[in-house]
């Protein structure tokens, strides 16, 4: 009988250990981030989407890319060694959504190679739909402009886009879609760096 007892629970403890360690109880990660994903005139760019860091900003990207808002709307300003810009309906780099402007959500966080940024103009409290991605590091924005998105894929893309203010013959983003979190485990690291920019922001 003790035989019996201790082979039963040997069994017990052997399906307990599997079934512990499948994903759906210990890979998941439920905090990982949504992601912004551009199918760009370019190819693919990946945007793991800061929550933690602008939830009003990344709510209000999710709500606009939804809606098929940035599909056919082109980077109207791109500036070598700096970053690319776009999400204005007219390309003109005035214009923005239907819905009210944001506040800003500042942060320490720093704009690095891949640093997704909500754009706006001298008050803080203007970004609306517009945004941009940073080529290298700039400093000179941390604390400045809300911080809600960071590239994890497709930085090889970006640097490709046109460049000009505007440029002669812009880049465009063909259709943008949001991707829901899965078995993601960490918010993503920036990637590779660069020196500084020189350019100053406007």
């Amino acid at each position: 009988m003790f035989r019996f007892l201790s082979a039963v629970l040997a069994s017990a403890v052997l399906i307990f250990g599997v079934l512990s360690m499948s994903p759906s109880h210990a890979q998941i990660n439920t905090n990982a981030p949504d992601k912004l994903v551009l199918e760009t005139s370019k190819g693919r760019v990946v945007i793991a989407l800061r929550a933690d860091l602008a939830p009003n900003h990344v709510t209000r990207i999710k709500d606009l890319a939804s809606k098929g808002f940035y599909d056919g709307v082109i980077f109207h300003r791109v500036i070598d060694g700096f970053m690319a810009q776009t999400g204005d309906p007219t390309g003109t780099g005035t214009g923005g959504s239907d819905q009210p402007d944001l506040k800003a959500e500042f942060t320490d966080t720093p704009y690095v190679r891949g640093t997704v940024g909500a754009a706006r103009s001298s008050s803080p409290n203007s970004a609306n739909s517009q945004f941009f991605i940073t080529f290298d590091d700039a400093s000179f924005l941390n604390g400045q402009y809300t911080v809600w998105g960071q590239v994890t894929e497709g930085m090889d893309v970006v640097d490709k886009i046109n460049k000009g203010e505007p440029p002669a013959n812009p880049d465009k983003i063909v259709k943008a879609t949001i991707e829901s979190a899965s078995a993601s485990t960490a918010v993503p690291a920036a990637v590779e760096t660069k020196p500084a920019a020189a350019t100053a922001a406007e």
